[in-house]
């Protein structure tokens, strides 16, 4: 049986079987650090160019959410060291940035996280290095495509099955895998709480959505199979097959009439091609 909490200042900031619902207090915090994240995936756009190293972009990420007073949440998360996951082509998720060099025909995925006064704004983006091929600019299309036909589903009196089935059925219908290793998450205070978010399913299964609820959807969508493996590093998530892999993310609330989404591009950038 599925368990809700109201949260108020004495609910723990910590991952407990219950969902969290947040008032007004907490879909104003969401904004704040939704758009800041949103704002700094805007600014990246100029600087994924063929010779940018995918450090460069991680120190940049850094340099302006410190400067903007926020905190980055993966330093120090589970020891991880950088302010981004920066996943490149049939990389599915949780790529670390490094002295690798982007070239001309690249996708990857920023993904980051800033945090003010306590709420983390969890988001991240496709972008193409240069020319890309027909197949990966339709992989990246289809993924946002499913992020958002998700978002649809996200209304009070659906359930999370609404979801993962309206992602599913997009994927599949252009013969592509969805990912089951990695899912979305409850988030607010928390930045990985409950609920599990799959990106799957079924219709009018999972818990019910209710008003007040905050979560990511971020659908990994492979070009060939779903499968996934972990490297030696106990992070990057790689397809097994090689296949080319793209990711949106946004986090969002539930509201009375339907959902709000705390990330969404201020620029209106938020799918590529881009041109900021």
């Amino acid at each position: 049986m599925t368990h809700y909490v109201q949260v108020t200042a004495a609910t723990p900031a910590a991952r407990t079987q219950a969902i969290k619902l947040y008032g007004p207090e907490g879909f104003a915090g969401m904004r704040k650090a939704g758009r800041l994240s949103a704002e700094i995936l805007d600014a990246l756009v100029p600087l994924v160019v063929p010779g940018a190293s995918t450090a460069e972009l991680d120190d940049f990420v850094r340099e302006r959410i410190v400067a903007a007073g926020a905190i980055p949440a993966n330093i120090g998360y589970s020891g991880y060291a950088h302010a981004t996951c920066i996943s490149v082509n049939h990389v599915v998720c949780h790529g670390i940035p490094g002295d690798k060099k982007l070239k001309a025909g690249d996708i990857l995925n920023i993904d980051l996280t800033s945090i003010i006064d306590g709420w983390y704004g969890d988001t991240s983006r496709m972008y193409l290095v240069g020319d890309v091929s027909v197949k990966a600019r339709r992989l990246v299309d289809v993924t946002y495509e499913c992020l958002m036909l998700g978002i649809e589903q996200a209304k009070p009196g659906n359930h999370l099955g609404d979801i993962g089935h309206a992602i599913q059925r997009h994927a599949e219908k252009h013969r592509m895998g969805v990912v089951r290793d990695f899912v979305g998450h409850g988030v607010g205070l928390v930045y990985h709480d409950t609920p599990d978010v799959f990106h799957y399913g079924e219709p009018g299964t999972g818990p019910e959505l209710r008003p007040g609820m905050i979560f990511t959807i971020e659908p990994m969508i492979n070009a060939g199979r779903a499968d996934t493996k972990v490297l030696d590093d106990g992070w990057t998530a790689v397809t097994r097959d090689r296949s080319l892999s793209a990711q949106f993310e946004h986090s969002i609330g539930i509201t009375d009439t339907g959902c709000e989404i705390f990330t969404r591009s201020p620029a209106g950038l938020d799918r590529p091609p881009y041109s900021g």
